[in-house]
């Protein structure tokens, strides 16, 4: 039996793993067992305790998705996000240093500053311009002390579950006449659930082969747009009456500045671990599909 810890199930992520794993939707070739936890059953800033049941459990793999994911609070709760996006992740390492367990970590497009013009590659300058990246940066450099580390980059997370820009623009559409959104900045959504089985295939592989390919990789959805053509699709899909209007970010000021272009080059993680990646748009109509039955 493959002993696995998923930190974070309460997230997005963590939440569609957890589902995935409860429903059987990804079939493990090998019998594994999954601990999901929280902040209420797993407190990671309690590095003692955190040690103690890493010791008592023997896991084979730990997968962490808690995340302090508000951008722009961030700004003003650097403390906050730096004790769980980095000193959390630093916790788990120095619980694990000695242990055969392999680590996988979930970090963001936000350690780049956006200033590109062509898809970010792994081995790419680092230069996050807000609080919120750096603390995810900072978790990335105590992972990789670890010598059995992934590190996954994603971009644009939304789910059914939780907040996000996704959900958000949906119940607006519901409500208003018309919405204004930026249309200068440029990524990739990521669905969630994508993410949750490329993870699954991730393991799945490794167990198998009995081979981990460490190292940081990039996953998004396939694709591009702005969150203006991302909002218009959804408001379209929402069968709703609600107009969508382009606007430069300049006309949307907020605490933090955003990347205005933060594709992700995904050539690596699809060709180590095989990943066929679905566009953003057949998944934002899978997101649908799953939006209805909640």
């Amino acid at each position: 039996m493959v002993n696995i810890l998923i930190t974070g199930s309460n997230g997005q992520l963590g939440s569609e793993l957890k589902n995935i794993y409860n429903t059987n939707l990804f079939k493990f070739e090998k019998p594994v067992n999954i601990e999901f936890t929280n902040i209420d059953t797993l407190d990671l800033t309690d590095s003692i305790f955190l040690k103690r049941f890493i010791e008592d459990h023997s896991f084979d793999f730990i997968i962490n998705c808690a995340a302090y994911t508000n951008v722009d609070l961030a700004e003003s709760e650097k403390e906050k996000a730096t004790e769980i996006n980095s000193l959390c992740v630093k916790n788990i390492v120095e619980a694990i240093e000695n242990s055969v367990t392999r680590f996988i970590h979930i970090s963001t497009d936000y350690v780049f500053d956006g200033k590109n013009h062509f898809p970010y590659t792994e081995e790419m300058k680092t230069n996050p311009t807000s609080e919120y990246g750096n603390s995810k940066l900072k978790g990335e450099e105590f992972a990789l002390k670890y010598d059995k580390s992934i590190i996954i980059r994603t971009s644009w997370l939304y789910s059914t579950y939780g907040k996000n820009f996704a959900k958000t623009i949906y119940k607006l559409c519901k409500e208003r006449e018309s919405l204004n959104v930026v249309f200068d900045q440029i990524g990739t959504p990521t669905y969630a659930k994508d993410l949750a089985y490329a993870i699954f295939q991730i393991l799945d592989q490794t167990i198998k082969e009995d081979h981990f390919y460490k190292g940081i990789y990039h996953y998004s959805n396939e694709g591009v747009c702005s969150w203006y053509d991302f909002a218009k699709i959804i408001a379209e899909k929402s069968y709703s009456k609600c107009k969508i209007y382009p606007i430069e970010s300049k006309d949307y000021p907020t605490p933090v500045k955003r990347p205005f272009y933060s594709v992700l080059n995904k050539s690596k993680i699809k060709q180590t671990f095989n990943l066929d990646i679905p566009h953003w748009q057949d998944s934002l109509n899978e997101f649908f599909k799953n939006l209805n039955n909640f």
